[in-house]
């Protein structure tokens, strides 16, 4: 038996083994070597977890599946290093489990929006997007305004996120529940987008 490309390719049993095989050793070639790189593990400047509040925010964002039309990786080209500032870093992000990174852009590019807005202009936006941007396809989510975050089990959430390497103290979790008195999913996930971006702002 001659194993040549017209063998591999009258087999298609072997034929998806040997792929199988080249994809395998392909992504472990790429993938293994950034978990031992400084800059894909280790918080950039200035990063620090997310404080209750941005991280519940964060959940809403997620659970209602925002990362499907906004990307959250300015990539390093001239273009969009000019339009929404610094480039987009891992260690930005370390903290986040999963990150939303995508290439998706329906909608703008949401990793340097925090504080390019004001919190009232993100309140009108989430209840009805056209009042701000009437070009915008964008849904109305005005229940955000009215669903409460304080029986939110902030606390479970920090302590699974510690697991995962976020390095909230004890005293950190046990003051959580407070930082959500009052406040709704609106005052969350406004929170959490003014916090996207602000802490490589003035790096070029």
């Amino acid at each position: 038996m001659k194993l040549n490309h017209d063998f591999i390719e009258r087999n298609s049993w072997l034929m998806i083994i040997l792929i199988a095989l080249l994809v395998a050793v392909g992504g472990l070639v790429e993938i293994v070597p950034l978990f031992f790189q400084r800059q894909t593990t280790q918080p950039a400047a200035n990063i620090k977890p997310y404080a209750p509040l941005r991280l519940v925010g964060r959940d809403v964002y997620i659970r209602e599946g925002c990362y499907n039309c906004h990307s959250q990786m300015v990539r390093p080209f001239r273009a969009e290093t000019l339009r929404y500032g610094h480039y987009s870093v891992a260690g930005e992000f370390v903290y986040d489990h999963p990150f939303q990174w995508g290439s998706k852009r329906t909608g703008p590019d949401l990793a340097r929006v925090g504080q390019r807005y004001s919190d009232e202009w993100h309140r009108i936006h989430f209840n009805n997007p056209r009042d701000v941007v009437p070009e915008s396809n964008m849904p109305a989510y005005p229940w955000f305004a009215k669903n409460s975050v304080e029986g939110v089990d902030v606390q479970a959430r920090m302590r699974a996120l510690r697991i995962a390497g976020v390095p909230y103290s004890d005293a950190e979790i046990a003051a959580a529940p407070e930082a959500l008195k009052g406040k709704t999913e609106l005052d969350a996930i406004v929170a959490y987008l003014q916090g996207l971006g602000t802490d490589l702002r003035n790096v070029r």
